[in-house]
């Protein structure tokens, strides 16, 4: 179903009216009521479809898919010391390739055409994202610990990854990806300003996601999380802050003038009881870029963006008591245009000459009638299931809901999940 020929939609609903759209290389190059049909075209029909852009999942952890289900309502720390990390030390690249192939395939049946990754064994997630079709940014993950052999090694392993990543297409980004300020030390962390400033990669960086960790950074460093990152002098508008739910007025000031971005991942923060009240409106008004997460399948347990958005809409009207807050548009936006910006890439919108990662959806399903307002429609009622056809540049990775090769990627995925949890996990 990939092809290099011309793509041409017809009929269907762009931008708020019946139109064609054309799609040449990777690119949106004409949007108008009618373009006459050529013979080397592929035409996609666009009736009772509607053109919407993918969507950017701007945070997870795509591997852990193979951790669907496994060790759920358990506490963090329980969770973790016991059910994930000894499971994860005896991954290996095949396992998260499957994992991440598995992630690609969800994602892409649910309007996902881009994410931001953060995993062990980046050349495994990049190779995955290519086979796939799929977009992605990968980052290259950091944990010194305090090390200096360690971090050393990271600090060589983030020049080496970067270069090995010329292979891939331009489809995969190489990034790096200090895990926490808990686990990356002080200069290992402006290590990464520098890197960045240097290269122009991407830092991603878990942030401020529980009390637990301010209540530390205050102890260990006198400092909230957001000023000891000022103090190193490692912020800049590279980075990308993943969770950033602990945050008082003054640190969002200190983001917002540094250009950072923040990443909103309202499923895994209340799963894990790591908080609610992720302050959207306070940062948008600052001018702060927030993007939509899913976090990884095992503390959210699916990669379907508009379950996400959804959450994040209804979560932050609830806590604030207010019916107006994250306003469906806000939110959509996040999960688009912004996300596509925090990632540094030319999408997440449907306008000639913006990159061709743009989904079909049916507009005859159930969630989606009537079609009063599409965003709402989108944000409040529809779920991944009524997306119809997904291209990313340029090239159709599901066509009428069919993925070539999918029946193989999930039994190789079935197959390393099983036997991951039955060597080394705990039986439930």
């Amino acid at each position: 179903m990939n092809n290099e020929k011309p793509i041409l939609i017809t009929g269907a609903l762009v931008n708020g009216s019946i139109q064609d759209l054309l799609i040449g290389g990777n690119q949106i190059t004409r949007i108008a009521p009618s373009i006459p049909v050529a013979d080397h075209y592929d035409v996609l029909e666009g009736c009772r479809r509607v053109v919407v852009p993918g969507m950017a999942n701007t945070h997870t952890h795509a591997a852990m898919t193979l951790f669907r289900g496994y060790g759920d309502d358990l506490p963090l720390m329980r969770w973790l010391e016991d059910y994930i990390w000894p499971v994860e030390a005896h991954m290996t690249e095949e396992d998260v390739y499957w994992g991440v192939r598995l992630a690609c395939l969800e994602m892409v049946r649910t309007g996902t055409t881009a994410f931001l990754d953060m995993y062990s064994f980046p050349m495994a997630t990049a190779q995955a994202v290519e086979d796939s079709g799929m977009r992605g940014v990968v980052s290259y993950t950091l944990f010194d610990r305090g090390d200096a052999e360690r971090a050393k090694l990271d600090r060589e392993n983030c020049s080496r990854y970067r270069k090995e990543f010329e292979q891939f297409s331009s489809r995969v980004v190489f990034s790096i990806g200090p895990h926490a300020i808990y686990t990356v030390s002080g200069p290992q962390l402006r290590f990464c300003r520098d890197f960045a400033d240097e290269t122009g990669v991407l830092v991603h960086l878990h942030l401020s996601e529980t009390q637990t960790e301010i209540e530390n950074a205050v102890k260990e460093y006198g400092l909230r999380p957001v000023h000891y990152l000022e103090k190193l002098g490692a912020l800049s508008d590279k980075f990308v802050l993943a969770h950033s739910l602990w945050m008082e007025d003054d640190e969002l000031d200190v983001i917002a003038r540094h250009g950072a971005a923040t990443v909103h991942n309202p499923a895994s923060n209340m799963k894990l009881a790591s908080g609610y009240a992720f302050k959207f409106e306070e940062m948008k008004k600052r001018g702060i870029r927030v993007g939509i997460g899913t976090d990884g399948c095992s503390s959210s347990n699916n990669l379907d963006m508009f379950i996400a958005m959804r959450m994040a809409a209804l979560l932050g009207k609830v806590w604030r008591f207010d019916p107006t807050a994250t306003a469906a548009e806000a939110i959509y936006q996040s999960a688009t245009r912004e996300g596509y910006n925090i990632l540094g890439l030319n999408g997440g919108r449907i306008e000639e000459g913006a990159l061709a990662d743009l989904c079909l959806l049916r507009t005859d399903r159930p969630t989606m009638v009537p079609l009063h307002n599409l965003t709402s429609n989108l944000v409040y009622s529809a779920d991944g299931s009524v997306v119809d056809t997904t291209i990313v540049d340029g090239k159709i990775l599901m066509r009428e809901g069919v993925i070539p090769g999918e029946e193989e990627v999930i039994a190789k995925a079935n197959q390393r999940a099983h036997k991951l949890i039955k060597s080394y996990g705990i039986k439930q």
